[in-house]
């Protein structure tokens, strides 16, 4: 029987992964544009729902959630950047690598402690990033770059939220997220365009499939251990893979896919090697 935080955890997949792909369809917006759709479609319902329950909406560190936020904009952007030049399954197989370098900055500024066999799933998760990049020509070397920034700066934002949330409510970390994401993407103005109607779906739907997927996550989280949640939180690039053959007809030959593979593989034993770590440190 699959455990209530599996069910949520699978749902929050599935709606990031549309969410990406309904992003890619938006190939005709600057990427900053579709930051802005993301945002605005997530903060007209967040907002209202802080006012209602009284959650505090300026938080106690401003400067630091800020700064969460900027962080959490700059992946974004580049992300959506990037799946406009490359495959969908690549680019957030890719982006994977964020929790190596939260994990990394965890152990440089929070001196959290990396075991071997994490050092050996970062190895294998980045061999996979050389077979997808080596093998696969539809990856140029700017596309790679801006998917590897996403990742750094996903693992970044990992580590802020991790100490943001001893004092901060999950919402005001959110909605600092909407609002600077909201605030940067304005300054590309001119570079916008208005939607044509056959792409309000996608212009809705990103905003609302992202903040489905914020919600589940969460309560994936609240109701189940995090060790035993991870694993299924890369069911999103399968997902991706699924859409990106069917909607966007990319497939991949045999060491391209090898590479993902390593990619999930990595982060997979990385999982079980902080579990690990959790049992004997305990």
């Amino acid at each position: 029987m699959i455990s209530r935080g599996i069910s949520f955890i699978l749902i929050a997949t599935l709606s990031f992964a549309i969410m990406n792909a309904m992003a890619k369809d938006l190939t005709g917006f600057h990427p900053m544009q579709v930051v802005f759709f993301r945002a605005f479609g997530t903060f007209v319902f967040v907002f209202p729902y802080m006012v209602y329950k009284g959650v505090s909406i300026k938080g106690h560190n401003p400067k630091l959630l800020a700064f969460r936020g900027l962080a959490g904009v700059i992946s974004l952007a580049t992300f959506f950047f990037a799946i406009q030049r490359i495959p969908l399954g690549s680019a957030i197989s890719i982006r994977y690598l964020g929790p190596i370098f939260g994990a990394v900055m965890a152990f440089i500024w929070l001196k959290e402690k990396i075991n071997g066999l994490q050092w050996l799933s970062f190895m294998i998760a980045f061999t996979g990033v050389i077979f997808l990049k080596g093998f696969d020509i539809r990856i140029d070397y700017i596309s790679l770059t801006l998917v590897l920034i996403s990742a750094f700066f996903v693992g970044m934002v990992f580590v802020l939220i991790r100490y943001l949330s001893a004092t901060e409510h999950y919402m005001t970390i959110i909605n600092y997220f909407m609002v600077i994401s909201i605030t940067v993407s304005l300054f590309f103005l001119p570079h916008w365009r208005m939607p044509l109607f056959h792409e309000l779906t996608s212009v809705i739907g990103i905003g609302i499939f992202g903040l489905v997927g914020q919600v589940f996550m969460t309560q994936a989280f609240q109701t189940e251990e995090t060790s035993v949640l991870a694993p299924f939180k890369y069911m999103e690039l399968v997902y991706a893979l699924i859409m990106g053959y069917f909607f966007f007809g990319e497939s991949y030959s045999f060491l391209p896919f090898l590479g993902i593979v390593c990619i999930m593989g990595g982060m997979i034993l990385n999982v079980l090697a902080k579990k690990r770590k959790t049992k004997v440190s305990s």
